[in-house]
């Protein structure tokens, strides 16, 4: 992906539009403008700053000749598209790239050390320097922005002339502002602002306090300039101070499902614009006669069995749960976890299938005994998989996974009919454990208690970010999901030392629920060394008995102990015990729940209470 910056036309507002007749300058990959760069992020660039502009076709953001479509019609129909994209590619061959808008505006010169809008600096056509020193201008340091996505330059004006009457507007008082530092120390005390109208300087300390702009009646004024003429919104979120390089300026909320049966076959993307007609069909005939007409007579790449195979699974799908259709989006997401289990469980062997097949999962050849007293069942090799991640939205300051949907910013101004995704083919493994034993563990009143502590630290954050009081969701923290994803980061710290993978290259997915207790622990790489085959090799029944041996034993004792082992609360809002970087956290791009939901005494216990570990056993053999 090639971000090339705006042309800078000059508006009554000062902002910038697109051009294309600009050449690209700075590139990132297609998964970055989906996990990193997406829509609404800001990029830096030479020594120039943008954010990434919307998905809306006025904007013409994803030129449509270089943003090819990616099938994965389970997801589409839970977050009510018709189909995905991905990001256009970078490359000498690519002529166009995503577009940016200039952000943030206010700019300072570091020479002369003038602070102000950049159109005031008036740079040379194609510039972005400062008239008087020829010195390229600084973007702003600082922005706000709010927990409902909104973001705008930093209100330097009203910070320094706090108090005194008038709009706030820059340049209210006459006069104009400079920003240097003292050089005295690294700290905000010495990033100082002044002005020539006479006003006494201000530093730019204690202005990262959570309520510090609220106390000088600065509030969010609704600004969205990642979106084209996009009107201000009312707002009644307190803005926050950020560092705009801070990676609470933007995450990605994200969406993701496996490609399974039936729909794991690359011939079916030949019906995706036919499904409603096929819908219709209730017979074998009716759909042969449908297939001829699509495909004019011509072999039908699927035959009316198979198609018959997905509309039921179409149906069961769209009706699962006792409220059918009414169910909500987050409930038909989590639903489709559920069908992935099943096929993980289920498995699908390389030879049953057609060399379009896109998921291969069998079971190892072997004894299982050196499984025995690890708590596991029968683990599954996921030779062959797809996995597509789409944006669905991003939040600022908040996490995504402790936020709710009204604190989402949105991709476009108006609605569209598809969603910026990535696909990533790889290999895996799914490890199952055994739900008997894990029942008996989780009823022993030091485990609850435990992850009691986890849980109501969890759905406090929950309830205080929740949009609408009377729909907060409620915390999947139990003793089952804290054992599993505690479990899943260690492998995955035990597998980045055998496999071949780096941690930040294998990705975990925790099934969690009444009648799931399972992981799946895969290769996150969006190319071809995504599948080499090491992870898969790692499933093999006498290395994976080591390995959950190896990994519980390393978990034992972190650098960090006691204070580590011992502590009340830790991460995040405290949805943490016994976890840190020492330990079980793993790179963000990793995990599930951003490191949150941990704790490594549910596998090895305490030194005062070892029973809790459910790996205990182990540590005495």
């Amino acid at each position: 992906m090639t971000p090339p910056p705006p042309r800078r036309r000059r508006g009554t507002d000062g902002s910038a539009t697109p051009a294309r007749t600009l050449p690209r300058r700075g590139a990132v990959r297609r998964a970055q403008a989906i996990t990193t760069y997406g829509v609404g992020a800001l990029i830096a660039v030479d020594q120039e700053s943008f954010i990434v502009a919307g998905i809306d076709a006025a904007e013409e953001q994803w030129p449509r000749d270089e943003a090819p479509v990616i099938h994965e019609p389970r997801l589409a129909r839970v977050l009510g598209v018709s189909h995905f994209r991905l990001p256009p590619a970078s490359g000498d061959d690519s002529r166009d790239g995503i577009r940016v808008r200039r952000f943030p505006l206010w700019h300072h010169c570091p020479e002369c050390h003038a602070l102000d809008h950049v159109r005031k600096f008036n740079s040379p056509p194609g510039r972005n320097e400062c008239a008087e020193c020829a010195e390229a201008l600084v973007p702003s340091r600082f922005v706000v922005a709010c927990e409902d996505g909104h973001i705008a330059d930093f209100p330097y004006w009203k910070w320094l002339h706090r108090g005194r009457r008038g709009d706030g507007e820059a340049g209210f008082c006459g006069g104009r502002m400079s920003l240097h530092s003292s050089g005295r120390t690294s700290s905000l005390r010495s990033v100082v602002l002044s002005c020539s109208c006479g006003v006494p300087e201000v530093s730019m300390e204690g202005s990262f306090r959570r309520s510090a702009l609220k106390d000088l009646n600065i509030r969010c004024e609704g600004k969205r300039p990642w979106l084209k003429d996009a009107p201000d919104r009312p707002c009644s979120q307190p803005p926050r101070t950020l560092q705009r390089g801070s990676s609470s300026v933007w995450q990605p909320v994200l969406r993701s499902a496996l490609s399974i049966p039936p729909w794991s076959d690359t011939r079916v993307h030949a019906l995706d614009k036919h499904w409603d007609k096929l819908r219709a069909c209730s017979t074998l005939a009716e759909i042969e006669i449908h297939l001829k007409y699509i495909f004019d007579g011509a072999p039908s790449p699927v035959s009316p069995q198979q198609v018959l195979d997905m509309l039921t699974a179409m149906e069961a799908e769209d009706h699962t749960g006792e409220d059918g259709p009414d169910l909500d989006q987050e409930q038909r997401y989590r639903a489709l976890r559920d069908l992935e289990y099943e096929r993980l469980c289920a498995g699908n062997p390389e030879d049953s299938g057609h060399h379009t097949e896109q998921f291969v999962c069998e079971p190892p050849v072997g004894d299982e005994k050196p499984l025995t007293g690890l708590g596991l069942i029968t683990p599954m090799q996921v030779k062959k998989l797809r996995e597509v991640r789409a944006l669905k939205a991003f939040t600022r300051v908040i996490d995504p996974e402790t936020s709710s949907e009204g604190h989402e910013a949105e991709l476009s101004l108006t609605p569209t009919d598809w969603l910026p995704a990535m696909e990533v083919h790889g290999e895996g493994v799914f490890l199952r454990f055994d739900e008997e034993r894990v029942d008996a563990w989780a009823e022993l009143p030091a485990v609850a208690a435990r992850v009691a502590r986890i849980r109501h630290h969890h759905q406090r954050i929950l309830t205080e970010r929740a949009s609408d009081p009377t729909r907060v969701p409620s915390s999947p923290a139990t003793p089952r999901m804290a054992l599993l994803h505690t479990f899943a980061h260690v492998m995955i710290n035990e597998w980045s030392l055998d496999s071949g993978y780096p941690a930040a290259s294998l990705r975990e997915r925790i099934y969690s629920g009444d009648e799931m207790a399972g992981v799946l622990i895969y290769t996150a790489t969006s190319d071809s060394a995504g599948s080499l085959g090491g992870l898969v090799a790692q499933g093999e029944i006498d290395r994976l008995a080591q390995a959950v041996r190896s990994a519980v034993h390393r978990a034992e004792w972190c650098s960090a102990d006691p204070l580590c082992v011992e502590t009340e609360t830790s991460g995040a809002g405290g949805t943490n015990l016994a976890a840190c970087h020492a330990c079980v956290m793993l790179p963000e791009t990793s995990c599930e729940h951003n490191n949150g939901l941990l704790d490594r005494a549910l596998l090895v216990g305490t030194p005062e209470d070892p029973s809790i570990g459910f790996f205990s056993r182990l540590l005495t053999q």
